[in-house]
């Protein structure tokens, strides 16, 4: 007996079969019970021959209000802001929180499913290298000007909290923008520079920081070229040749270029002088503002080469350029490129912190909706044991690098407004480059994580699960490696003669005064005192070790600190899940510069170790 055309007709649709769905089970039901009733009087082997499609689906995690479903924040908000402030910015973090679980994240999704492409010629052979971006991605450019994702800290829309009120916001927008983020840090940079250094770019400046979309404009970082690297002091190869109206052409290769479809960037080059020489070094780098386009809309003299085929962050533009005399200011002393650029890198890095935080925030509030829907051997997995403490850890990680990037934001925004001490400015410096490192690593360990909450249903595109995991490998790499950024905190002990060090242990020491008091916080803040204590004793005994052991330092750093937030939002909220929270945090190995052999650190140990990864090797051609 074959089936009805009819019923096949109902059944498939392109090539894709329809009877699971809801639009025609009850039509394919009836279809099948007639089929199979007339089959079975013909043949009842048939029983266990056909194959019954089952009506069990998958479990879909449902998005949460970013905002509402995140005890954490809420809770770091009100300890930090004055109840007046946060009053007059909640119903904003309510509303936006919402569009980020539901119609930001659609953006999102559609900016990962259409990626940016290069139109090279026109179909008349016209150079043209446009980068043609999804409407998705230019609705995110709006989004970010209307909620003022910029602008907020610039025009000091809550005084020395608006910082904080950004952070909160990009944190929430930032695992829904399609990658938007990325742009935004770089635009954020800009503007910083533009303010701290107090540049004359009033066009520059008001574009940057308006909440007008027809206005608003992101600017990108130009700084890597063909060499690659964090080495920028020695792998500048731009030219920049002056010109009578005090201007100056730009001829270089740009290697990774991003958010290439921006109005604007910041970028670095080496100034020709009258003898057609430069200045090597890093002392040869000054720093140069570029408007991407002329007024009549043409590229300034930029040609874009290529896109680059990324692992992840697909959704935004990344290009190889060539500047053919690109006209640009220089905005630095001659020769101060590299230090004007600092203000730009603690924004970036800051940036890099917060996305490393929210991907990881993403992530576990899917898995723990998605708990609560999933059955597995008889039981909803949010009752499973071993589930459930996987959700924990991942969430105890979560809450220690979040916290660490609010705190961070939390100094910055006194920093802002001239009103940091002296020591938490030397904080400030130090855990910069920590928080960047470590938030980073644990955001690729938690996404991977995550995954596996989902079982095979992580591993599947279509989910957009995978894209949280893929685009957070660039964290570790984007503004410096983990073993860049370890060279830049010995940089940071180096260049204040050890002064960020005792910035850092008066820091914790507080804490755990205030701690002393209650048992089991007093304990984890006195173990953290005298860890730090043992690992400084090894720099100042041995500052010979410095770098060598300077990774495993930052890791201490960035365990120790976070320990400390941890415990001291616990004081200060004196909730039961909040200790619980600080003391599951100090379940780990809080020390590693201290659980190593004294002769790690050492000339002889970076010997043996080359060895270990050199055997064998032969140098091919």
């Amino acid at each position: 007996m074959a089936l009805p055309l009819k019923s096949c007709s109902a059944l498939k649709k392109g090539s894709k079969l329809l009877h699971t769905s809801a639009r025609c089970s009850s039509y394919y039901k009836k279809q099948e019970g007639e089929f199979q009733a007339d089959r079975k009087k013909d043949d009842p082997t048939l029983n266990f021959s056909f194959a019954k499609h089952g009506q069990f689906l998958q479990a879909e995690p449902k998005h949460q209000n970013s905002y509402t479903s995140d005890g954490f924040l809420q809770s770091y908000l009100q300890v930090h802001m004055p109840k007046q402030i946060l009053s007059n910015i909640e119903p904003d973090l309510n509303r936006f929180g919402h569009e980020c679980a539901h119609e930001i994240w659609d953006l999102g999704q559609q900016c990962e499913q259409n990626p940016p492409y290069l139109r090279q010629y026109n179909a008349w052979g016209a150079r043209i290298d446009e980068i043609v971006t999804c409407p998705a991605w230019k609705q995110q450019k709006r989004i970010a000007a209307t909620e003022g994702l910029i602008s907020i800290p610039y025009q000091n829309e809550q005084d020395i909290y608006s910082r904080l009120y950004q952070c909160a916001k990009l944190y929430m927008y930032s695992p829904a923008s399609g990658l938007y983020n990325c742009p935004l840090a770089m635009t954020d940079g800009a503007a910083k520079t533009i303010h701290s250094l107090k540049l004359d770019l009033p066009e520059a400046w008001n574009h940057l920081t308006s909440r007008d979309p027809n206005l608003f404009w992101t600017s990108g970082q130009w700084m890597t070229e063909r060499q690659g690297g964090s080495d920028v002091g020695h792998g500048t190869e731009t030219l920049a040749v002056p010109q009578q109206d005090g201007s100056y052409k730009l001829y270089g290769y740009k290697w990774f270029s991003s958010a290439t479809d921006s109005d604007m960037t910041m970028t670095l080059a080496r100034v020709v002088d009258s003898q057609n020489s430069t200045v090597s070094g890093s002392k040869g780098i000054s720093m140069f503002y570029l408007k991407i386009r002329n007024q009549d809309g043409a590229l300034n003299n930029i040609q874009v080469v290529k896109l680059k085929n990324k692992l992840g962050t697909r959704q935004l533009p990344t290009a190889e350029l060539l500047l053919d005399g690109a006209v640009a200011t220089m905005v630095s002393p001659e020769g101060r490129g590299i230090p004007s650029i600092s203000s730009m890198l603690t924004i970036s890095r800051l940036h890099n912190g917060i996305s490393s935080a929210a991907a990881m925030r993403k992530m576990v509030s899917l898995a723990r909706d998605y708990s609560t829907r999933r059955t597995a051997f008889g039981n909803i997995i949010a009752n499973q044991p071993l589930h459930v403490q996987t959700l924990a850890r991942m969430e105890v990680e979560t809450r220690g690098c979040s916290i660490l990037m609010f705190e961070l934001a939390r100094l910055l925004g006194l920093h802002d407004n001239n009103s940091i001490s002296d020591q938490d400015l030397l904080v400030l410096r130090l855990m910069t480059p920590v928080a960047k490192l470590y938030t980073a690593k644990q955001a690729v360990a938690v996404c991977s994580e995550g995954l596996e909450c989902f079982g095979g249903q992580g591993y599947i595109e279509d989910t957009g699960l995978p894209g949280l995991l893929r685009d957070s490998q660039v964290l570790p790499i984007w503004e410096g490696t983990t073993n860049i950024l370890s060279l830049d905190v010995v940089r940071a002990i180096s260049k204040t003669k050890g002064e960020v060090l005792k910035a850092f242990l008066a820091r914790i020491t507080e804490v755990q005064r205030q701690a002393e008091k209650i048992e089991i916080i007093g304990a984890s803040a006195d173990k953290i005192v005298g860890l730090v204590q043992q690992s400084f004793a090894i720099i100042s005994k041995h500052p010979e070790k410095l770098e060598y052991c300077a990774r495993d330092l930052s890791f201490t750093l960035a365990h120790t600190y976070i320990g400390t937030l941890l415990i001291e939002h616990a004081l200060r909220t004196g909730n039961k899940i909040d200790v619980d929270v600080a003391t599951a945090w100090m379940d780990r190995e809080m020390a590693p510069i201290l659980n190593k052999r004294n002769d790690q650190y050492t000339a002889a140990a970076f010997s043996a170790s080359k060895d270990i990864v050199f055997q064998n090797y032969t140098e091919q051609d």
